[in-house]
């Protein structure tokens, strides 16, 4: 094993160096959303829809993360359902092949939201917990991430994508009503997470360049990115798929510490944007370069990844579910400069 860009700090110390500007020895490597795959199940005998919902499922599954990908991190939430089910929409769980999904929105408007009090104590949300709960147990030294979804992803599952994004049009008021009602839901998750022993919080929130223009994140969501930077009280990692060139910008003036990102924007064009002012993760392709591409492949694009000056290096998304498990273990090889 080479040592030139290992280091004697364990997973956590490392992360923790990198999320607080300190000079670390290395990039880090983890994945901040969801790299289970249909192998991982079979390695640790914990399979989807089951580890959706059970919390030692959960557990065996997601610490693949650190056991088997050798990565910096493990995070236990690979869905993105969980708050949905938790407010009441009715879930499809999905199968080993299939990730889970919503099938109907539940409100109409802004006067319909009802926010269970025991939101966090329901099923799937009393999973995570738990899940991060043994995690922090078991892997004190390796960095728990728990994971969030924002309120503008909260209003497509809860509204329908189609009926919320014309509210954006037609009644804007409302639409800042809703997104800090739901706002609530999202800080709420995140405390509990952070109490049952997450070091970090990624908040997902899907204003991909499709269905959130630049003007409309500046609009509606630089605020509220900005609230729950200041409210979650660990470091915090915003995750928003496709195109985000046209808002780096805009979500380096929020206050999250870190940004996690797709390969449709350049590593190194991401670097120039975020201007030192906010943490960039990923952004290694998911179905050309780690489902499809060659090992060779996948370390040309994990150095590049590296050379541009990414701050951790990892999938830039969750992963498909037959990725095959060599290629997402590469990615740590060549971060930690493993002779494998």
């Amino acid at each position: 094993m080479s040592s030139s860009r290992n280091s004697s700090k364990s997973s956590l110390e490392i992360i923790s160096d990198i999320m607080i500007g300190k000079k670390s020895s290395r990039q880090g490597v983890l994945n901040p959303v969801s790299s289970t795959t249909i192998e991982q199940m079979e390695l640790t005998n914990s399979f989807f829809p089951e580890a959706h919902t059970n919390e030692k499922k959960m557990y065996e599954l997601s610490r693949a993360n650190y056991e088997i990908l050798g990565y910096d991190g493990i995070m236990p939430v690979f869905s993105v359902v969980i708050e949905a089910a938790a407010l009441g929409c009715k879930i499809d769980w999905g199968n080993p092949k299939i990730m889970p999904r919503v099938l109907g929105k539940i409100w109409k408007g802004y006067k319909d939201i009802k926010i269970p009090k025991n939101l966090i104590n329901s099923l799937a949300p009393k999973a995570v917990l738990k899940s991060i709960s043994l995690l922090k147990s078991k892997y004190s030294q390796v960095a728990i991430i728990g994971k969030v979804f924002g309120p503008w992803t909260l209003s497509y599952e809860a509204f329908g994508v189609e009926d919320f994004l014309i509210k954006t049009i037609e009644s804007p008021r409302e639409v800042k009503d809703i997104l800090k009602k739901l706002s609530q839901i999202t800080l709420t998750f995140a405390k509990a997470q952070i109490e049952a022993g997450a070091d970090i919080i990624t908040i997902a929130d899907h204003a991909t360049r499709d269905l959130c223009s630049p003007d409309s994140y500046k609009e509606y969501l630089i605020s509220i990115h900005s609230l729950l930077a200041s409210q979650i009280e660990v470091p915090t990692i915003l995750h928003i798929c496709g195109d985000t060139s046209d808002r780096i910008e805009y979500i380096r003036q929020t206050g999250i510490t870190a940004f996690h990102f797709e390969s449709k924007v350049d590593a190194c064009d991401a670097v120039r944007k975020a201007d030192k002012k906010i943490l960039l993760i990923g952004n290694i392709n998911n179905p050309s370069t780690l489902l499809f591409g060659s090992l060779d492949k996948i370390r040309a694009d994990t150095e590049y990844a590296i050379k541009c000056g990414l701050d951790i290096i990892g999938p830039e998304c969750a992963v498909p579910l037959n990725t095959p498990l060599k290629n997402l273990k590469e990615i740590s090889r060549v971060v930690k400069n493993d002779s494998a």
